[in-house]
């Protein structure tokens, strides 16, 4: 029973505190108001939305990258630690290195290393 009580307990004070996290918004919390101007694009207003120029085929590359950007933060403390395992480290670091290259085939089947 005394599990259960805990439980209670614990849920308790987490929806005590989102109330509470709540309360203290709606005391501080500035009203919107619309602003005054606009931001202007080197000297004009601008024409179209700001998340409108980027074009939807830059994502998969921008995926790809980030791809290639969080291998390299395996990379370095693997090798760091890459002498004391042994070979077992290497292999699994081509295990790795395999499904990114698997990443990569996929990402040029489907055109996102196209320019055009």
């Amino acid at each position: 029973m005394t599990a259960y009580l805990s439980a209670a307990l614990m849920l308790a004070v987490a929806v005590g505190g989102v109330l509470a996290l709540y309360a203290v918004h709606r005391r501080t919390a500035v009203a919107a108001r619309p602003l005054p101007t606009l931001p202007f694009l080197s000297g004009w207003r601008p024409t179209e939305h700001a998340l409108s120029r980027f074009e939807a085929r830059w994502y998969p590359l921008t995926l790809l990258f980030l791809a290639f950007d969080v291998e390299m933060l395996y990379m370095y403390p693997w090798a760091t630690v890459v002498a004391q395992i042994g070979v077992s480290a290497v292999v699994e670091m081509f295990v790795f290195l395999g499904v990114l290259m698997a990443g990569v085939l996929w990402a040029w089947r489907e055109g996102a290393l196209e320019w055009v």
